[in-house]
């Protein structure tokens, strides 16, 4: 079949997702769009591209499809199983990045690492020792294979545990720094979202129930700085939360001008 005809039918199969099949082609084919455009007479072996077609249109993500996701620049490996990373984390990972160097923490602590990019990058640009937690084992198998890979292994101590039961001492971390779960139970997910782990995305009935955990932790621990993700609309309770346990903080807007991060400073109570 000519890639021009394959294009034409796997466009009409996934209709509003349209784009999606000429960015499954290139990835496909290892080609750039003008490949495509400048070669559409070319016959090549469609049944591999359609076999890719129906797992999209079933709910399988471009990311888990291909095992692979670029976030700040950088690619990293990526499977079913683990959440993918999403554009709008980068204003985190930018806000982390700047209180580190302005800052110069010592020692920091992520929770829920996932495949482990912030970690990764901000070791890789920050030079520092990190410890970070998560309770998924094959985010466990991810996180290394990428530390790995961008040569930060010996920077990062990767560990299988909920956060609520680390060892921690008081004073020990200087940051902590997280994308929790934090969406409601009851919020509705498209199809590509929903096969993604679910205890990655949900944060409880009300959505920010781990956010306040992480927060009472930090407080706890007498952490200097706290910096994390959060929903939408979940702003003004986190504000209330961060100052009752003695946190002055500022917010962050994404690209799309949502409320997305926030980094919080422990105020010393004489």
């Amino acid at each position: 079949m000519k890639i021009k005809e394959a294009l034409r039918l796997a466009r009409l199969e996934l209709d509003r997702h349209s784009n999606e099949a000429v960015f499954i082609l290139c990835e496909l084919l290892q080609k750039d769009r003008t490949w495509l455009f400048l070669n559409e007479n070319l016959d090549f072996d469609e049944r591999e591209y359609f076999e890719l077609i129906r797992r999209f249109k079933e709910g399988e993500p471009y990311e888990y499809l291909f095992k692979k996701v670029d976030f700040y620049g950088l690619e990293f490996h990526i499977e079913k199983g683990v959440l993918i990373p999403r554009y709008d984390s980068e204003i985190l990972l930018e806000k982390l990045l700047q209180l580190c160097q302005k800052e110069k923490p010592k020692s920091a602590l992520e929770i829920g690492f996932g495949s482990g990019i912030l970690s990764i990058i901000l070791a890789k640009k920050c030079q520092f020792k990190i410890k970070a937690c998560d309770i998924n084992p094959l985010a466990l198998n991810l996180a290394l294979k990428n530390a790995q890979k961008h040569e930060v292994r010996h920077l990062i101590d990767f560990v299988l545990e909920d956060f609520e039961n680390l060892s921690l001492k008081e004073g020990e971390f200087d940051l902590i720094f997280s994308n929790p779960p934090y969406i409601k139970n009851s919020y509705p997910l498209d199809k590509w979202v929903q096969n993604e782990p679910k205890n990655a995305l949900f944060g409880g009935e009300k959505g920010y129930e781990i956010l306040e955990k992480i927060i009472i932790l930090a407080h706890k621990k007498r952490v200097k700085f706290l910096a994390c993700e959060f929903g939408y609309d979940q702003k003004e309770i986190l504000e209330e939360i961060l100052s009752k346990y003695h946190f002055e903080v500022e917010f962050f807007k994404d690209e799309n001008g949502f409320d997305r991060a926030f980094v919080a400073k422990r105020i010393e109570i004489s």
